[in-house]
């Protein structure tokens, strides 16, 4: 039953997805990206100061790799979050893990059948979902997704090899917060910043501990398995982003488009499972 604790942190981060989309309207990407950040690092500091976890590492190099792609890969997400329907969003993010399957397999794990048939799937998925009847401005926002998924791909394959080193999970997200803190800010200094007031101030806030509560909830449902019935949790992401996307937005998928995202989770799942050594958890770069 640990492996539940992955469906709380699906519908956490479909609830930080409501809230990054709601706040665009106030916020660049990068802004909510760097508050997002900045609480979260604070949060976990606190946390490794709580269980007395060391934060000092000695795999500088792959936690930076880690930290760089992911707030690539995050600034990807959240742009596409504003352009899209968050279900469309949610779901080509979520191609990292084919993304990552390709990776694997380019760093030397042997291409099996699986893995080839996973990616068809998932090619077939994506073509689908990106169907040509898309408005201009929602392929750049395809675009961004699929970009997204890909810079999460790297930003894993760090994380497995954080995990191979032995680096405890807190470390890795606190430094992963730190390298996105620092790129954010860095980027706001040539940037406008928008004033923050109540509303938005909440939903930023809404951003940071949504994801951080559910970083936690996943890292509770891997330790707990790791397996595939996990992993296949995870994706009820797209499930909980496509019910608050019609609730809010009456974002109603057509049924192509509900083939498309079945395919694409499909894929992810054969992936994840043919993968070898298995593929990290598809949530960890959020």
């Amino acid at each position: 039953m640990q492996s539940l604790w992955m469906v709380v942190a699906s519908l956490l981060f479909a609830c930080m997805g409501v809230c990054v989309k709601l706040v665009a309207a106030n916020h660049s990407a990068v802004e909510i990206v760097f508050y997002r950040s900045f609480i979260s690092l604070l949060l976990v500091f606190a946390l490794a100061r709580l269980r007395g976890v060391s934060l000092a590492t000695a795999h500088w190099h792959w936690q930076l790799s880690r930290g760089v792609f992911g707030f690539a890969a995050v600034i990807a997400y959240f742009s596409a979050i504003t352009l899209l329907p968050l279900a469309t969003a949610v779901t080509l993010n979520y191609t990292s893990a084919i993304f990552l399957a390709i990776y694997l397999a380019c760093s030397g794990v042997r291409l099996t059948a699986g893995i080839v048939g996973a990616l068809v799937i998932g090619l077939t998925g994506v073509a689908l979902l990106l169907k040509p009847t898309l408005h201009a401005e929602q392929w750049v926002g395809s675009l961004l997704g699929l970009i997204s998924g890909a810079l999460a791909a790297m930003a894993y394959f760090s994380v497995r090899e954080l995990g191979w080193r032995g680096e405890p999970e807190i470390r890795t997200v606190f430094h992963f917060a730190l390298v996105s803190s620092l790129c954010a800010a860095l980027w706001l200094l040539f940037s406008e910043v928008h004033p923050v007031d109540l509303r938005s101030g909440s939903l930023l806030l809404g951003v940071a501990v949504f994801a951080t509560a559910a970083q936690l909830a996943m890292t509770r449902a891997y330790a707990a398995t790791g397996t595939l019935t996990t992993a296949a949790l995870a994706y009820s992401t797209v499930v909980f982003a496509s019910l608050f996307g019609m609730v809010f937005w009456n974002e109603t998928p057509d049924r192509w488009s509900w083939l498309a995202i079945g395919l694409i989770v499909a894929s992810g799942l054969a992936a994840t499972h043919f993968s070898h050594p298995p593929a990290p958890a598809p949530t960890a770069a959020r």
